[in-house]
């Protein structure tokens, strides 16, 4: 595991973490609402992408240097911050103050947008940014060049399928944000599928993306099926399947059948394979002895569920495929 300290002084800045896989759901949602932290505590993830300020516009860059940075499509401003900064929980810090003057955010908390933000108690090197803002996941990101990897007890070892479904370790429960992996999910689906239309099997898959796929892709000839695959359900006789992507390494399951791999974020995809089963409670009284019922009821929702727009523009802004016509067409319309 990691313990990571300052390039200046070497204190030590954080707790020993386990590295993970970067997180497919990156993009921020839910303006007016506090998220939860982006990765569990006792875990890391490394970001290639630049990020953090100076920021530049679409029209600034061009779209050649933007497809040199993987953005394909223009999708809020470009960073030219550094690159490979280590996230993790803010819970995980240790030794580290606030820049007061850099503490700007839009309303709940902090944004980032003045960069880093938190400087080492020791030596006061700024190390890294961090951000808890309404709208925002709740991160630290660490700048590459300022802080050192120290010696830290064993790493973790890498679990194969079987033991995360067996550990739980897959049911990390997204509630009310589950809304922006599926946007990432949308995404992908709509890519794989090349512009066909998609019929999506009945059930949780359905509830998830039926609606949003059928107001994306026009009904027509070629139609694709869709339908989850993965750990513990088999394989299905399907043209897509939705497959986790493993929390570890960020490796897909891999389908042993012709049918094309869809990633999507492990805690979604075991929500949809493995719904919780709710307690049925005897009845009592006014109803014959054995009757049971589900109490309470099972909600229904007012309308359908909406991946967030959000998360699958940002989503396609970052994959080749948005260049193609169809496809540009729908990302500048939306979802």
């Amino acid at each position: 595991m990691a313990v990571f300290g300052c390039a200046g002084c070497g204190a030590v800045l954080t707790a020993a973490v386990s590295e993970v896989a970067l997180p497919i759901h990156l993009a921020d949602t839910h303006w007016e609402t506090l998220h939860p932290p982006l990765l569990e505590a006792g875990s890391y993830a490394v970001d290639p992408a630049p990020y953090g300020p100076p920021w530049r516009q679409w029209d600034e860059v061009g779209a050649r240097e933007a497809a040199e940075r993987g953005r394909f499509a223009p999708f809020g401003a470009l960073s030219d911050g550094p690159s490979d900064t280590v996230i993790l929980a803010p819970g995980d810090m240790r030794n580290t103050r606030l820049i007061l003057e850099r503490a700007d955010g839009y309303c709940m908390g902090i944004d980032g947008r003045d960069g880093p933000n938190l400087a080492c108690l020791g030596c006061d090197l700024p190390v890294g940014t961090r951000m808890d803002d309404c709208g925002c996941w709740q991160v630290v990101r660490l700048v590459p060049q300022a802080v050192v990897r120290l010696p830290g007890p064993p790493e973790r070892p890498v679990m194969d399928w079987v033991e995360l479904l067996a550990a739980g370790a897959l049911w990390h429960r997204l509630s009310e944000y589950r809304d922006i992996p599926a946007g990432v999910a949308l995404a992908q689906v709509v890519v794989a599928a090349g512009g066909a239309p998609v019929e999506v099997a009945p059930g949780p898959v359905a509830e998830l993306l039926g609606w949003a796929l059928g107001a994306l892709l026009n009904a027509g000839e070629g139609t694709k099926r869709l339908d989850l695959a993965g750990p513990g359900l088999g394989e299905p006789a399907t043209d897509l399947v939705l497959v986790p992507v493993h929390p570890q390494t960020g490796d897909m399951w891999q389908p042993r059948t012709g049918a094309v791999p869809v990633p999507m974020d492990a805690a979604l995809w075991a929500e949809l394979a493995f719904p919780l089963h709710r307690t049925r409670l005897p009845v009592v009284g006014g109803l014959p002895a054995g009757v049971e019922r589900d109490d309470p009821l099972p909600p229904h929702p007012w309308y359908p569920f909406q991946p967030s727009r959000e998360a699958f523009r940002y989503t396609l802004a970052r994959m080749p495929a948005v260049r193609e016509s169809w496809l540009r067409a729908i990302y500048d319309r939306g979802c």
